[in-house]
């Protein structure tokens, strides 16, 4: 599987990287065997969060053995710099690690949270302490909104940058979802860049729900393979995979049969999916 250079961490992370998201209610068996799956592709960045369930749980005794190699990123939706503290430590708890190469400000989507992370007592206070102390490596910023996040960059020294792109927003691009402006100010800047929701059909309708995914995926090979490409063929370091474990072995076959999309191949994608309703800006924002 291809890799790529993550920014200035200088971390070469594969195209793909582990969601912690799909363990979020996996037995033990089935985070085993997810965790495998993915290994035995290569993949080498793992992304998780407290806030996704057994995952930190699940991950933690593979870790505790295998934590070598790994680029380990983990996350807190904390806001204050004492609550963000508990987080961390309780994450480097579960996960059975002493330090993360990467700790994320985790779904800072408005300007108010971002005030609020960056100023006095706040979140990033936590987590610089942190890096001083050897606890972690990197820090990076979250969110869906990118406008918020081409902000974040002009106020503070971020590592890494993880948001949404794919083909349906690209349809349907507006102010709330377009990453142009952000795309190019990482590239400026040097900030490694972790997409996420690339396979993204539309939000759910209706009451049936078979992909625990909070949004509907697209869920055959051909619409893996030109959503996951469509957003490869961005620049991006690395895409985060899916949160249900059935739809990773289709989305680690279209990433090593991975191949830049031409222009006119990338407006196709596009093209294709004009019909769906893009998850961003959802109805209530």
């Amino acid at each position: 599987m291809e890799k790529r250079r993550l920014g200035k961490t200088g971390h070469m992370s594969t195209v793909l990287a582990f969601g912690g998201a799909a363990l979020w209610n996996a037995t033990t068996a089935e985070a085993e065997a997810g965790i495998e799956l993915a290994i035995e592709h290569g993949i080498n960045h793992i992304d998780v969060a407290p806030s996704y369930g057994k995952a930190e749980l699940r991950l933690g005794p593979w870790l505790e053995k295998h934590r070598r190699g790994i680029f380990l990123a983990c996350k807190t939706n904390k806001r204050s710099k004492i609550e963000a503290w508990e987080d961390l430590k309780q994450s480097l708890e579960r996960l059975r690690v002493d330090h993360f190469d990467l700790y994320q400000l985790h779904n800072v989507d408005d300007l108010e949270t971002l005030y609020t992370v960056l100023g006095g007592e706040g979140a990033l206070e936590a987590v610089l302490e942190a890096k001083q102390q050897g606890l972690l490596r990197y820090i990076g910023i979250t969110g869906h909104r990118p406008f918020t996040h081409v902000e974040a960059l002009k106020r503070f020294d971020f590592d890494t940058v993880l948001f949404p792109l794919n083909r349906v927003l690209a349809a349907h691009s507006n102010d709330y979802n377009d990453s142009t402006t952000l795309l190019k100010v990482v590239q400026q800047k040097d900030v490694g860049t972790i997409a996420i929701k690339a396979i993204t059909k539309r939000p759910w309708e209706g009451n049936l729900h078979p992909y625990q995914t909070w949004y509907e995926p697209f869920d055959e090979q051909k619409e893996i393979d030109n959503s996951l490409w469509y957003t490869l063929s961005q620049g991006v370091t690395t895409c985060a995979m899916a949160g249900d474990l059935r739809l990773w072995p289709m989305l680690i076959d279209a990433a090593e049969r991975f191949r830049p999309m031409s222009v006119q191949e990338q407006a196709e994608a596009i093209a294709q999916v004009m019909h769906y309703k893009p998850l961003f800006p959802r109805s209530s924002v």
